[in-house]
């Protein structure tokens, strides 16, 4: 039986490869709109984030998702996703 390949993606805040699984993916749209993808299937530009909140404060810091995604992001997101990072422990 042939084994199945696990995608790997890279966490922007500790530059980590894991399995995309682990990760939250933050999703920018062609609109421009960013949000949070936990089931990683919306459209758009994607970057991704462990569940830890060294991760993020790491990103946050050296505002890595912002680069990776090419737009400024609000507030309102990181806050989401901080939210979301401390919801998951």
């Amino acid at each position: 039986m042939k084994i199945k390949k696990i995608p790997q993606r890279m966490c922007t805040g500790c530059m980590e490869m894991k399995p995309k699984k682990e990760l939250i993916r933050v999703v920018k749209s062609k609109e421009g709109e960013t949000s949070i993808d936990l089931i990683g299937k919306k459209p758009g530009r994607g970057a991704y984030i462990c569940k830890s909140i060294e991760c993020f404060d790491k990103a946050f810091k050296t505002k890595r998702l912002e680069k990776n995604l090419d737009i400024k992001l609000d507030e309102e997101v990181y806050q989401k996703l901080k939210e979301e990072i401390l919801d998951d422990k």
